[in-house]
C-alpha cells in the first residue's frame, strides 16, 4: 500500500513539543523524517520528561516521535557541517523549532542552503518568528496563552484567568507548521524553487482568536469571561450541572431552543417573548439561564443524554478516562498500538488525518542515533571505517 507522503524526506532539527508534533503528522502519513540529535546533550530533551521516563526515552517522547528516524550529528563542527550539507542535497526540507534568531546563526535558512539544493524548503517554527523585535526571545505555550489574551477569556468570571488544560498553542502551531511546510514543498515541486516558511507560536495564538478579534477590531467588542463556560453570545450554549455530573448543550440554531424547551417539559419558555430569538435570549440571559440550570440539576447525565441526543446538540463533560473509553474513539481507529523495547505494548492516539484506502503503520519512536548506519551508509554512502572515524571524533 502506497503511503501518501512516501518519497518525501525531511531533516528535522527540532525537539520537545510543537516542532515534533508538526513532523509527527507528516511521518504518520509516510514522510521520512530524519531527526538530528546532539549526542553531547543526550539528544531531544523530551527523552527525559517525567513521568514515565527511563533508559533515555519517555512516553512523552514516544507521543511525538513515532515513525521517525534518529541520527546523531554535531552540525556546528566542520565535518558535521559537510555531512549536513550532503543531507540537504538529498532531502526536500529542513525543519527546525529554534528561537527565531537561531536559524540564520546556524546557517539553515533557504538563502544559506539554496546553493546546495535550490529546491530545499526550510521551515522555522519559533516563539515569535524569524523577523521582528522579539525574534530572539524564547516563548512557550503557557506564556503565549497569557500574552495573546486567551487566558483572559478562560475561567469563571469571579475567578482568576485560566490556561487551557492542554498545550493547545503548541499543537495548533505544529499543525500550521506542517501545513506551511507542505505549501513550501508543493511550490518547490511545481516551480523548482524552494523557500523559507516562517511559523510562530505568537502568530498562531493571534490567528485562532479569529472572530473575537474581528468583533473587537471592527466594533470595539470587549470580551469577558462567562459563567458555566458559556458561549459569548449564543444563549443557551454552555455547561449545565446535572444530578451526577455535567453536560454541554449548544443551541446554535433557533430550532434547537424550541426543541430543548419541549424536552425539558417547559415549552412555554420558547413562547415567552423575552426568549423568542437569539437577540432576546442574549439580552435576558440572566433570567433564562438560572431556570435552565435548575431544570438540568433535577436529572442525571445519562437521562439528559438519552432525552436530547439527536434532537439538540449535547455532550457529557467526560474525564480523560471516560473520553478514551468511548466506543466511538475506537470506531474511528484513533487508538493505535505498537511495541516498544522498554515500555512494551504502547497505546497512543493515531493520526486524525484519514486518507482513503491508506491505513498508517505505527512504529516506535527511535532511540538516539538508531539510524546512523542506515542514513550514513545507505543514503550518504559512507564506509563503515568513515562512520567509525566520525564516531571517534564525536562528529556523530
Amino acid at each position: 500500500m502506497n503511503k501518501p507522503l512516501e518519497g518525501l524526506r525531511i531533516i528535522s532539527l527540532s525537539q520537545y513539543g510543537a516542532g515534533p508534533y508538526a513532523t509527527l503528522q507528516l511521518a504518520d502519513l509516510g514522510a521520512e523524517v530524519i531527526k538530528i540529535e546532539q549526542k553531547s546533550t543526550n539528544g531531544d530533551v523530551s527523552r527525559q520528561v517525567i513521568p514515565y521516563a527511563e533508559n533515555g526515552d519517555s512516553l512523552f517522547f514516544q507521543s511525538l516521535n513515532r515513525n521517525k528516524k534518529s541520527i546523531t550529528l554535531d552540525v556546528k563542527s566542520e565535518k558535521g557541517r559537510e555531512i549536513f550539507y550532503e543531507l540537504v542535497r538529498e532531502s526536500d526540507a529542513v525543519f527546525n523549532n529554534f528561537r527565531g534568531d537561531v536559524p540564520e546563526k546556524l546557517g539553515i535558512t533557504y538563502e544559506q542552503l539554496k546553493h546546495i539544493n535550490p529546491q530545499i524548503v526550510t521551515c522555522s517554527l519559533s516563539g515569535f518568528g524569524t523577523s521582528g523585535s522579539l525574534r530572539s526571545e524564547p516563548a512557550y505555550d503557557y506564556l503565549l496563552q497569557a500574552k495573546l489574551g486567551h487566558m483572559s477569556l478562560t475561567g469563571e468570571p469571579e475567578g482568576v484567568p485560566s490556561k487551557y488544560g492542554l498545550s493547545i498553542i503548541d499543537f495548533s502551531t505544529g499543525m500550521m507548521a506542517a501545513l506551511g511546510l507542505m505549501v513550501g514543498i508543493y511550490q518547490a515541486k511545481s516551480k523548482g524553487i524552494g523557500s523559507d516558511i516562517d511559523v510562530s507560536l505568537y502568530d498562531t495564538a493571534a490567528s485562532v482568536m479569529n472572530y473575537i478579534a474581528t468583533w473587537h477590531l471592527n466594533r470595539d467588542y470587549e470580551p469577558k469571561r462567562t459563567g458555566y463556560s458559556a458561549h459569548p453570545t449564543l444563549v443557551p450554549s454552555q455547561l449545565f450541572p446535572t444530578k451526577d455530573g455535567n453536560v454541554v448543550v449548544m443551541c446554535n440554531k433557533e430550532k434547537f431552543f424550541q426543541i430543548l424547551c419541549e424536552r425539558l417539559g417547559k415549552p412555554e419558555l420558547a413562547e415567552d417573548g423575552r426568549y423568542k430569538d437569539f437577540e432576546n435570549r442574549f439580552k435576558n440571559k440572566e433570567t433564562l439561564t438560572p431556570k435552565l440550570i435548575s431544570l438540568f440539576k433535577e436529572k442525571d447525565t445519562k437521562y439528559w443524554i438519552d432525552k436530547l441526543k439527536g434532537k439538540v446538540p449535547i455532550a457529557p463533560v467526560n474525564t480523560v478516562k471516560e473520553a478514551l473509553e468511548d466506543p466511538f474513539i475506537k470506531e474511528r481507529e484513533m487508538i493505535v498500538e505498537y511495541e516498544h523495547p522498554t515500555f512494551g505494548l504502547l497505546k497512543m492516539l493515531g493520526t486524525p488525518i484519514k486518507v482513503k484506502d491508506y491505513k498508517p503503520e505505527y512504529k516506535a519512536g527511535p532511540s538516539m542515533g538508531e539510524h546512523n548506519t542506515d542514513i550514513y551508509q545507505n543514503l550518504l554512502n559512507l564506509t563503515p571505517e568513515e562512520i567509525k572515524a566520525l564516531q571517534n571524533d564525536s562528529t556523530i
